[in-house]
């Protein structure tokens, strides 16, 4: 029986990381166009067909406007700055690169990538996938099991990490992978505008997680708290739950895993060497392959 791997990729991470890693030196073509987030993300890409060799892929990108998150804390991501000009042009050729390689593009309305790809990695793993997660958001750890990987892409020379339940629970110090998102809860996140509880940060998250396993457990044992921390918990309670409940990924989002589709197909060469050409984007395998 052949091995079945499926290859999630976190777009919006994916371009970000790509254009911050040529930020000191960017990649300009002759017309003026920074192109430094298409070739940080076609290598990525191609470097994980190559020789990760997937047998199903697809690529996860958020869809504009708010999502669900929004609607009972409007605040989420409020502090994020605009995304820079260059991504957004960048975003322009991304989808039709990743259309020409023949992998389908996923999104869901008022869901993230990350509620997506959470889904699709629990469907796929019930259907027998070794389902990995390629992006370089550690909020992805929540999802992690048996059959589930966060692969986090090598930067600037270092090597790709690929993290299973054993690496999640010694980064994080804690338990059961679920409790990431009590880690998250606790000590929010400046990223996404999660408050958590103020005066807990991860060490102490993670000392008080041993001794009560959940936020919800913490609140119902706050009495056996001392000081600040006891007046904290009491009193941000309600923010503490709100907070777990935003960093918590929906695994139950509306799209199912459809294997035909997510399928590795021959990519359109023809198509891709049209574009890349265009672009002026050099030095990826694709360009150089049959």
């Amino acid at each position: 029986m052949e091995d079945k791997r499926l290859f999630l990729l976190d777009g919006h991470a994916l371009v970000y990381r790509a254009h911050f890693a040529f930020i000191t030196r960017p990649l300009i073509n002759s017309k003026g166009l920074n192109t430094s987030a298409i070739t940080g993300f076609v290598r990525t890409l191609w470097d994980l067909m190559t020789n990760q060799k997937p047998t199903h892929i697809a690529v996860a990108f958020d869809p504009k406007g708010g999502t669900f998150r929004h609607e009972y804390y409007p605040q989420y991501k409020a502090n994020r700055d605009a995304q820079p000009e260059d991504i957004t042009i960048a975003m322009q050729y991304i989808p039709p690169i990743i259309e020409a390689f023949n992998i389908p593009v996923v999104m869901v309305k008022n869901y993230e990538a990350d509620d997506v790809i959470g889904t699709l990695a629990k469907q796929a793993e019930k259907e027998g996938y070794t389902v990995y997660m390629v992006t370089p958001d550690k909020d992805y750890a929540q999802l992690v099991s048996p059959n589930i990987y966060m692969y986090k892409p090598g930067r600037q020379g270092n090597e790709v990490e690929v993290l299973g339940e054993k690496e999640i629970l010694a980064n994080w110090e804690i338990d059961r992978v679920e409790q990431v998102i009590d880690v998250l809860g606790l000590q929010g996140d400046s990223v996404d505008n999660i408050p958590g509880v103020p005066g807990i940060g991860p060490k102490t998250a993670v000392t008080l997680l041993k001794e009560f396993g959940s936020v919800e457990n913490i609140i119902a044992n706050a009495d056996k708290l001392k000081g600040k921390q006891k007046e904290n918990v009491i009193n941000f309670a309600d923010q503490a739950l709100l907070s777990k409940r935003l960093a918590t990924i929906d695994i139950n989002s509306p799209i199912q895993f459809d294997a035909e589709k997510f399928n590795l197909d021959p990519m359109n060469k023809e198509k891709l060497k049209e574009i890349f050409l265009e672009l002026e984007v050099q030095d990826i395998g694709t360009a150089n392959s049959g």
